[in-house]
């Protein structure tokens, strides 16, 4: 047998190795287990103080939708510019950001320096941000919600009248087609709109490709969102949603991150437990507003086509009335909202680009290479390229002639001229194109006609789910 000494000394001729890798493991060990226990914490003490937004800014509410006639869960922040930030500019276009309310809690658009928030902040537009509490209003609708959003960017135009443009207004993910709805019947509220990561054409995508896009068929249609709302005593459970993204990539959830955290749990940790904060506080939707959200968009797809309407039928969304600059940010590493569910909409809006040009819409569009989706909102490599030349290209946005183009953010040449007016290391261009250009990033629409199939029996099960089940559970 050997001794313990002589494997610590080395004088087995692989113990040493051995020896090293049981202690390293060990110290790693230790760590890692001591971040999950910090994370479930980070838990505990976050839904003790209400679960506010994971914003790593000081902000200030102005507006609360709860005390509105219809009232909503919502509410306007005015964000505070950190130390060593430059003193806000009234005079400046403000930025409004609006969080997406997709299972987790607002903040994602802002919970680092280098983000949506932090960008605008750094070059002194004042910046507002739409939150939410965790506990929806009872009564409260999808229509309330977009009622609720009207008004504060209605009060965001009152503070700044003198600005130099109306409100550059940024809606991430599912806060996007809530964006789109309100410039639709409010256009004269927002300045140019960023549609990022923001799913507006539901039954797009490559054939056999992003399983989310299946999932309302293979379920039957809506009626297991009416389900979860009854079990929930007509709240739906935010961590439902949540669970639908984990499936998405179960070797990530089972595995990779946590590998990832127990291989780098020298320097991990805090950007895990930052992440882990939000990604874990889970917020609650009421029946009415999730089946609104699967009956109207996702089975319904009925946005694009000019089908929704207000509860009294005097009011009619069509994105065809947004009269400001409209961007779309779309990665082809995301597998929740593929660049087809992003950007097919145009093609469904307009024949050709003359007929954008005839509409006098600009419509600018932006693709990723392999991001993800959160990575839309939570890179900071995004945020300092894509999300920061946007901001720097406002006024050039502003001005560009009617019609289609795609932006294209490039590293600026070492050889490149007049490089002395280029703020930055990247430089955006604006290319020139057309509808056709657009479905070409597809494989073709025609196995979306499989989905009206989807839509018609989601109704029939969804009217026998509520005519005889609903009652019961």
């Amino acid at each position: 047998m050997w001794s313990t000494t002589a494997v610590r000394d080395g004088k087995i001729p692989f113990a040493q190795p051995l020896f090293d890798y049981w202690l390293d493991a060990c110290q790693r060990g230790v760590l890692y287990w001591d971040t999950l226990y910090q994370r479930g914490a980070t838990y505990l003490e976050h839904c003790e103080s209400g679960k506010p937004p994971v914003l790593v800014f000081d902000y200030t509410i102005i507006m609360d939708a709860r005390e509105l006639p219809d009232p909503a869960n919502y509410a306007l922040a005015a964000i505070k510019p950190p130390e060593g930030s430059p003193a806000t500019d009234p005079a400046k276009r403000p930025f409004v950001v609006i969080d997406p309310r997709a299972g987790h809690g607002p903040g994602i658009g802002g919970f680092k320096m280098d983000s949506e928030i932090g960008i605008a902040l750094q070059q002194g537009h004042p910046c507002y941000f739409v939150m939410f509490f965790p506990q929806p209003v009872p009564g409260q609708t999808i229509e309330s919600v977009a009622k609720a959003e009207g008004h504060f960017l209605k009060r965001v135009n009152e503070l700044h009248p003198n600005s130099d443009g109306k409100p550059f207004v940024i809606g991430n993910c599912q806060g996007g087609w809530a964006l789109a709805m309100l410039a639709s019947v409010a256009p004269d509220l927002v300045g140019p709109i960023l549609l990022a990561g923001s799913p507006l054409s539901y039954w797009a995508g490559v054939r056999g490709k992003n399983p989310m896009r299946y999932a309302g068929g293979l379920n039957g249609g809506t009626w297991s969102a009416s389900l979860a709302g009854d079990l929930g005593n007509g709240h739906f459970d935010g961590a439902h949603l949540v669970e639908n993204f984990e499936k998405l990539d179960p070797a990530n959830t089972l595995w990779k991150k946590s590998y990832n955290l127990y291989s780098k749990v020298d320097t991990e940790p805090q950007r895990y437990l930052d992440f882990e904060r939000w990604w874990g506080g889970h917020y609650l939707l009421n029946k009415v507003e999730m089946e609104w959200i699967t009956q109207k968009l996702f089975v319904g797809n009925d946005l694009v086509h000019g089908k929704i309407t207000s509860h009294d039928g005097t009011m009619r969304v069509d994105m065809r009335n947004i009269r400001s600059p409209i961007m779309v940010f779309a990665s082809w590493g995301d597998n929740i909202t593929p660049p087809q569910q992003a950007l097919n909409w145009i093609a469904d809006l307009y024949d050709s680009v003359e007929d954008i040009r005839n509409n006098e819409q600009t419509i600018v569009y932006c693709l990723h290479n392999k991001v993800g989706h959160l990575g839309i909102f939570v890179s900071a490599g995004v945020a300092n390229k894509e999300h920061s030349e946007f901001a720097n290209a406002l006024d050039l946005i502003d001005v560009l002639a009617p019609g289609l183009y795609e932006a294209i953010i490039e590293d600026i040449a070492p050889d490149a001229p007049g490089q002395e007016y280029i703020e930055g290391r990247y430089i955006i261009r604006f290319e020139a194109r057309d509808v056709s250009d657009i479905l070409a990033l597809d494989d073709g629409r025609e196995d979306e006609q499989a989905f009206e199939v989807v839509k018609r029996v989601s109704e029939i099960n969804q009217g026998v789910y509520d005519r005889y089940l609903s009652p019961v559970v």
